[in-house]
């Protein structure tokens, strides 16, 4: 039985930012480092999975938990980014998609509506202007909706969206991340008649030049990492972390990163509230060749598939370096990644994930977005989307519960809520440092 003072669960990146502020050993269930955020890389007519770039650059590049960009962030955090390799910056493009019509609207839809016809178009933005706003603690997702952008709005797009977004639990979860979708009728009665400024969290961003996978290879080159110890039960009593490999470890305080709700049945411990729900993506990672119709957008949204995707999202787009080294002059192949939505933990088996796969390729086909796929390589996601239930106490009473017993969680997953990259380092930083105080 090992000993420390105190330990790190998870390599991603808040485990990362918590071990370098640190020092403490990071425990990892996986072989490489960076989580959900972790590339790989996929040669083409193969299903082999690549921990690095071959040396011809013959590979497609895709990340576990389809793509992730950096966006806003401390500026302390971006310099910190900048200075393990350079970067990119991006402005955002980003559509609707409405495959019926083929028709997009760029992102956000309220802000473009010219893009809907005049007749939509005016009933939305009448309707957005008379809609009540007042705040309603008890209100549902679905209701905050209706409430912020009226009936045609959201009957055309926001409706169906989160139905796919969510596995069907809008009509039942709390209003969440209200920054995701601006309500600024200013912007919407412009945006109805003529060209809009950009709006929203992500309207900029950047990426590592060299990848993301390289920005977590080299945070951890300077932590200590142990790969291959997936934690599966926390004593609290005799304060040991236990390893699927059989190892534990004895610790005076543990800094998690793992899901909020992973933490609290592995250490036995229950919640006077219910606990709050989250559901599950599978990402179907696709090196294709490019169609005549494929759209020049970073991500778009799709409110309706008859695969069930909601969003595609074009790695590709965005640098062309994860497409396999003779294609990114010629840009004739596109590298994308597509999310679909499951209930909490529902796994398909392989067999159906591979039949998923199969009718999301036939359908992106079909619009012509891509030609014969090369590679397509489906990742799973347990815990991808947190949420929570209408004024509900359960993060609450389980994060006190943990550091009851010195469990401290940290991060978007950890500590249940919305974050990007850059947040999720800063928060590994923060925590590291204030538990790391005093040691030795």
């Amino acid at each position: 039985m090992s000993k420390s003072e105190t330990i790190i669960l998870g390599a991603g990146m808040t485990g990362l930012g918590a071990g370098l502020a640190s020092g403490f050993a990071v425990y990892e269930a996986g072989e490489i480092p960076g989580g959900v955020c972790a590339s790989y890389y996929a040669p083409a007519g193969s299903e082999d999975r690549l921990e690095a770039a071959p040396n011809d650059g013959e590979a497609y590049r895709f990340e576990i938990g389809g793509g992730h960009w950096i966006f806003g962030g401390d500026p302390a955090v971006g310099r910190f980014i900048r200075s393990l390799g350079p970067v990119r910056s991006y402005e955002r493009q980003s559509s609707v998609y409405f495959p019926e019509e083929k028709r997009f609207a760029p992102y956000p839809i309220q802000n473009h509506l010219r893009f809907l016809g005049a007749e939509l178009a005016a009933k939305a933005l009448s309707e957005m202007v008379e809609a009540p706003r007042a705040s309603n603690p008890a209100w549902t997702m679905a209701e905050w909706l209706r409430a912020y952008f009226g009936a045609a709005l959201c009957e055309r797009f926001f409706d169906p969206f989160h139905e796919l977004y969510t596995a069907g639990l809008w009509k039942s979860i709390a209003p969440q991340d209200a920054y995701k979708s601006p309500v600024n009728l200013g912007l919407a009665a412009q945006g109805a008649l003529r060209e809009t400024p950009a709006a929203g969290y992500n309207a900029a961003f950047v990426y590592p030049v060299e990848g993301l996978d390289a920005l977590a290879r080299r945070m951890a080159s300077k932590v200590r990492v142990q790969y291959g110890k997936k934690a599966v039960a926390i004593d609290l009593k005799r304060k040991e972390a236990h390893f699927a490999d059989g190892s534990a470890v004895r610790y005076k305080t543990l800094i998690s990163t793992l899901p909020l709700s992973q933490a609290i049945e592995m250490a036995g411990l229950r919640t006077e509230a219910k606990p709050d729900p989250y559901t599950s993506v599978l990402v179907a990672n696709i090196g294709a060749r490019k169609g005549r119709a494929c759209p020049a957008d970073h991500w778009v949204y799709a409110p309706r598939s008859k695969a069930g995707f909601h969003r595609v999202g074009f790695y590709s787009n965005v640098d062309p370096s994860f497409l396999p080294a003779s294609a990114r002059k010629a840009r004739d192949r596109v590298s994308i990644y597509v999310e679909t939505a499951f209930p909490a933990g529902k796994r398909p088996s392989k067999a159906q994930s591979k039949a998923l796969c199969g009718r999301i390729v036939k359908e992106l086909q079909e619009w012509d977005w891509i030609g014969e796929a090369e590679t397509v390589s489906p990742t799973w996601i347990d815990v991808a989307y947190t949420w929570s239930w209408p004024k509900s106490r359960w993060k609450d009473q389980a994060l006190r519960a943990l550091e009851e017993h010195a469990v401290w969680q940290v991060g978007r997953y950890g500590r249940w809520i919305f974050q990007g990259i850059a947040d999720s380092i800063r928060d590994g930083f923060i925590a590291g440092a204030a538990l790391g105080a005093g040691r030795p």
